[in-house]
This record gives structure tokens, sequence and C-alpha cells, in this order.
């Protein structure tokens, strides 16, 4: 290893660990020790992955408060550093860590936060994709819909929550007073998405949740509709399964349509 790479690795160990063997490279000076020049980029490097978490998950900190946050941020970071070379991945494991930490897992409302809130980051940063408009959905022949497959939005993403969660994220966002948490008797489906450059959530229906899932996954239209019967009458399954893909359309979620006869 090079002197420069060895530096490297030394440092990086100091800042993950706190490890003193950095205290050898560093010189103090009479205003500075070296241990208080070194504490400085200790110190900067967790502020600045605390400032990415904030960014990440806005609504979390608010509900949490500024020091049960900051806690939470830095046992976050204990239990999972920083790894990717960019820092707006910084915090995509807080829902698990918040899910499985004996400090937290007794409030499994906060993982549950978490996880929306990633959602919508991840829905946020997703890439652009022009959806495809009704005329296009209605100008396939009908020998190409048992076969046709759809591709969705790059930003739609699906989750499942107990909690009312979405709830007191929207009052939060709102800057009103909020519900105290409560878990459903089942989890709810939910769908988070990106429309133009703003960002939707809304529950889902379990045909709903099911078909999105089944659209993911690569199913014909047929498939989707013989999957459908489940919830819906054979007789009614056709339709209601076009009105799906009718709002999914108007919602920009749909930016492709493979049809089947090709």
């Amino acid at each position: 290893m090079s002197p420069l790479h060895d530096l490297q690795a030394v440092f990086q160990s100091f800042l993950l660990r706190g490890d003193e063997q950095m205290l050898q490279r560093v010189t103090g000076t009479a205003k500075a020790s070296a241990p208080r020049r070194l504490a400085i980029y200790y110190d900067a490097y967790r502020l600045r992955l605390l400032e990415a978490l904030d960014s990440n998950y806005p609504i979390l900190h608010a509900w949490m408060g500024d020091d049960e946050f900051e806690k939470l941020g830095l046992a976050y970071l204990e239990a999972h550093p920083s790894t990717h070379f960019s820092i707006r991945y910084f915090g995509h494991r807080l829902s698990e860590y918040l899910a499985s930490a004996e400090t937290y897992r007794d409030k499994p409302y906060l993982g549950e936060m978490a996880a929306l809130e990633w959602a919508m980051s991840e829905a946020f940063d997703a890439a652009d994709s022009p959806g495809v408009d009704l005329d296009a959905m209605a100008s396939l022949p009908p020998e190409a819909w048992p076969e046709m497959r759809l591709a969705l939005h790059a930003s739609v993403h699906r989750l499942d929550l107990r909690w009312n969660v979405p709830a007191i994220w929207k009052a939060i966002k709102e800057e009103q007073a909020h519900e105290e948490p409560t878990a459903g008797e089942w989890p709810q489906p939910w769908l988070v998405w990106r429309q133009d450059l703003k960002i939707f959530f809304r529950s889902l229906s379990v045909d709903e949740a099911w078909a999105i899932d089944a659209v993911r996954a690569g199913e014909p239209f047929a498939s989707i509709c013989e999957g459908l019967v489940e919830w819906i009458d054979a007789q009614n399954v056709a339709l209601h399964a076009a009105g799906l893909l009718e709002r999914w359309t108007i919602d920009g979620m749909i930016v492709n349509i493979a049809p089947g006869n090709q």
C-alpha cells in the first residue's frame, strides 16, 4: 500500500470508528491540539451525515424532535456506516434499522414512516420517462390486449403499511396537529409515484395492489384479468382491469405498451 493510501485508510478508520492511530499522523499547534484538530473532522463528518438523513427524512425528524432524531442518526451511523460514494444514499436502511434495533423496535410506526419517506425520495430521484396517453391505449386492436404487457414509470413504488403514518405525514407536512399512531388490523397497500415534479401517494384496494405487482412482474393483461377474478366477478373483470389501466395512464404511471401481436 502506498503512503497516501495508507494515510487515507487510517483517516477513514478514524472518521468511522475513532481509531486513535490517526493521532500519530497529525501535529498540534498552540491554538489547537492534535485531538482537537481531528475532532473538527470527526464531528463535521457526522453532522454532514445527519444533514443527509434530515434531507431524506424531514417528517420523521419533525415527528421525533431534534434530540431524538440526532440520537437515532448517530446510532444508525454506528450500525450502518456510509458506504456509497454519494451521500444521497446514506439512510437507505433506516427503516430496516428502526424495525430491528432494540431501542426502536417497540415503535414500529417509526420504521413505517421511514419506509414511506424513503419511497418518496426514490420516486423523486427516479429517471424521467414520458407517460403513454389514453389515445395510445385506445388505439390498440382488440386482439392485442390479451398478451399486452405494460411498463411502469421508474418512480412507482408499492409498500404495505399497518400504521396510520400517511395521515401523520400529511398533518406534519401541513403543520397541523396529527393523530396518535394507531395500527390497523391488516397492512394497507399504498402506492407512491411521481408525475412531472410532484410526488403523490394513495392507498390501494387489495385487487389494485395485486394488479400493480403483476404488471411489475411482466404479466400480460389476460393473466392480470384471471388473477383479479379472486376479487371481481368474472363477467366484469375485463372492464375493471381496463378501468385500472385508465387511471394509471392518467396518473402518468404507464410509460410503455408492448402489444401482444408484436
